[in-house]
């Protein structure tokens, strides 16, 4: 069995298979497989005996839950009012310089995914971004760039989240 469908299954097994378990089973393929592929969809689809434009529609309505591959990184730059009153187009900039590539893009070595996000909740501390399940707070582009560097030394290290 291909290791998506026996992942899928277990899930399934784990949740049930009511409509109502759809998220966590999206969740779960998330988790282990960091995006929702079309197969991955489709299985579901099958699983849960659901239409698979039902499994797309819900897929793509949460921006948390990728449908295309991402990065080992991903960096999610909270674009509230207050983040942008409080410098997040500089911190955009500082990210998409020093990493090479524009928002909604990942770099070539597949390290990092640059997204723009809604509010993380720390408007009380912005401007703030999220890589992977790991909060920055009162970013500067300076702050923006040892927080980045810090990831390319570790490579395969502590921030494996």
């Amino acid at each position: 069995m291909n290791p998506v469908s026996e992942l899928i299954k277990n899930l399934a097994d784990q949740h049930g298979r009511e409509r109502r378990n759809l998220l966590p089973i999206l969740q779960g393929v998330v988790e282990q497989e960091k995006y929702l592929s079309e197969f991955s969809m489709i299985e579901i689809a099958r699983e849960l005996d659901l239409p698979a434009a039902e499994v797309y529609g819900t897929a793509t309505f949460y921006s948390f839950l990728e449908h295309k591959k991402m990065g080992k990184h991903i960096i999610r730059v909270c674009k509230t009012i207050t983040c942008s009153m409080k410098g997040k187009n500089q911190i955009l900039l500082a990210i998409e310089d020093m990493l090479k590539i524009s928002l909604g893009e990942t770099t070539p070595d597949g390290n990092f995914s640059l997204l723009q996000t809604n509010c993380l909740g720390f408007c009380h501390k912005a401007p703030a971004m999220l890589i992977n399940n790991e909060i920055y707070t009162e970013l500067t582009p300076e702050k923006v760039r040892e927080i980045l560097s810090s990831y390319m030394k570790k490579k395969g290290g502590s921030h494996d989240n």
